[in-house]
């Protein structure tokens, strides 16, 4: 901590550190970041989130964004200062109503000095006051703020909250959220959850929305821009919002023949993954040139370019997947990344085969000969593959392999009662793969170290019997491509691309 002496002298300082009770010694600067190897400045160390509040105004024009951040935290450490993740320019800090220090530092950190010290175990209610035109703003060489011709959209991983909210940005810190935008009416603002009420005044609408579970921050969504929204609700009794950009051009058809099915096909995975854990559900596509879609929780981000080649529900299927494994259920570092990605990518896999379109052994059969053992597919380990390879193609599809190499080893009956309990287990929690593996012991009663450190942490081809995967043996020769493929590679490629273009 930086302290700043006014009155001069020797005396003045000696007579200052005595007014200093002898217990501030404890106090120092929370952790610029939480501590995760992939990206040692994201989140921040100190204090956990509960809740934040964010209260917007947005002119799609310019692109300015007006806001005030209001964040419900408690310490769990003695505080002389903490960081949020943030870039735009801050005009105001107040924690517990006093007003603060604070200073921009590294790329993205606001740095904030409370008037006094904060003790273990206080909460703390921190406004930012803010503003900033967020396309103008980067960090480590880019920008994940979308602009479209009508407004704008936040939708990226591993980041996209810097850019439009202050926030301890690491998954492990999961928090409610109220969304409230105003923006020029005939402009629609759209984020997750529920849409708790909307209003207008000389000009301008206000949109908001309540997220009422645990969220992670990089889950969180904004789009701004003129939809066309849809609403239903599903036979299992989930309520559906979907918005179409209007300007969507030939990919219009082909987005709502995909997106519209999005009641169906939760109804459908909750019966491997357990009843939809979240209030509502749906997906919004804006007429933007990213090449991926994101599993924003409640609210899916898709890129058009998902259905440049006609619909495609299995990316639909990806995304919803995630509503369990990734969003109910959060990684707790981004090493994790398997529980995300593999299991999103089998409930593809479980979809070929419920469209008769390729089953999940004769998936599994192509995807393992598709790659001799000197294909650099099998140096990337999906349960720890590295910053550099998080959204590599083998953490999806080497991953889902992993997956049916379980189903092998443990039977069908322990093995859907592992997918379905895991979201129960960890529900608006997070979790690591050890957890994972722990878990599947425990439910089938088997030993799993040697499947999951052969198909998950090896940087090699596994044997077609490792694992109790068997069945993978007629893999070695040439194997027909499943109907389905093509659409689950497109889905997967959408993401891996998109990630890459972001330089992470």
């Amino acid at each position: 901590m930086h302290r700043r002496i006014i009155a001069p002298g020797a005396l003045a300082a000696a007579s200052l550190l005595l007014a200093i009770p002898a217990s501030a010694a404890s106090y120092s600067p929370g952790a610029p970041g939480i501590g995760d190897p992939y990206y040692p400045y994201y989140g921040n160390g100190g204090y956990d989130v509960s809740h934040y509040d964010l209260r917007l105004q947005y002119q799609p024009k310019t692109d300015e964004l007006q806001g005030t951040a209001t964040i419900l935290a408690k310490t769990t450490q003695d505080l002389s200062s903490f960081d949020l993740d943030f870039l735009l320019d801050v005009s105001e800090v107040r924690v517990n109503g006093a007003k603060a220090a604070f200073t921009h530092s590294q790329q993205h950190e606001l740095v904030i000095t409370p008037k006094t010290p904060l003790a273990q175990g206080t909460p703390i209610t921190v406004v930012v006051r803010y503003s900033g035109v967020p396309s103008t703003k980067s960090a480590y060489g880019f920008n994940s703020w979308h602009r479209t011709p009508d407004g704008a959209v936040a939708a990226d991983e591993p980041e996209a909250a810097w850019w439009w909210f202050p926030s301890n940005d690491h998954p492990s810190d999961k928090a409610t959220y109220d969304v409230s935008v105003a923006v020029p009416d005939g402009t629609q603002a759209i984020s997750n959850g529920t849409l708790q009420s909307t209003s207008s005044k000389l000009g301008w609408t206000r949109y908001s929305w309540r997220q009422n579970k645990p969220q992670a921050t990089y889950l969180a969504t904004l789009a701004i821009g003129r939809f066309d929204i849809t609403t239903g609700t599903s036979d299992g009794g989930v309520p559906v919002i979907n918005a179409y950009s209007k300007d969507l051009g030939d990919n219009d058809g082909a987005a709502r023949a995909s997106v519209e099915r999005t009641g169906e096909i939760v109804d459908w995975l909750s019966n491997y993954f357990g009843p939809y854990p979240f209030s509502t559900v749906g997906g919004y596509v804006p007429n933007t040139t990213t090449g991926y879609a994101l599993e924003t929780q409640t609210r899916v981000y898709y890129s058009p370019k998902q259905f440049a080649k006609g619909s495609n529900t299995s990316v639909v299927v990806h995304e919803l997947a995630h509503q369990w494994y990734g969003d109910d259920v959060s990684l707790k570092g981004w090493k994790d990344i398997w529980i995300n990605e593999g299991f999103a990518t089998y409930a593809q896999w479980l979809w070929s085969e419920h469209e008769g379109e390729g089953t999940t052994q004769e998936l599994a059969d192509y995807v393992y000969a598709s790659h001799p053992a000197d294909d650099p597919f099998w140096t990337v380990k999906p349960g720890d593959p590295g910053p550099d390879k998080q959204f590599d193609g083998a953490v999806y599809d080497r991953g889902a392999l992993a997956i049916q190499a379980l189903r092998k080893a443990v039977g069908d009956d322990a093995f859907f009662a592992i997918l379905k309990g895991w979201p129960q287990e960890h529900a608006y929690g997070n979790a690591s793969v050890a957890d994972f593996e722990r878990y599947a012991e425990q439910v089938s009663g088997k030993p799993l170290a040697s499947l999951f450190d052969t198909w998950l942490f090896q940087p090699s081809k596994p044997a077609a019997s490792a694992g109790g995967a068997a069945s993978l043996a007629r893999a070695s020769a040439k194997v027909a491509q499943p109907k389905s493929w093509k659409k689950i590679e497109a889905a997967r490629d959408g993401q891996e691309s998109g990630r890459e273009t972001q330089g992470r």
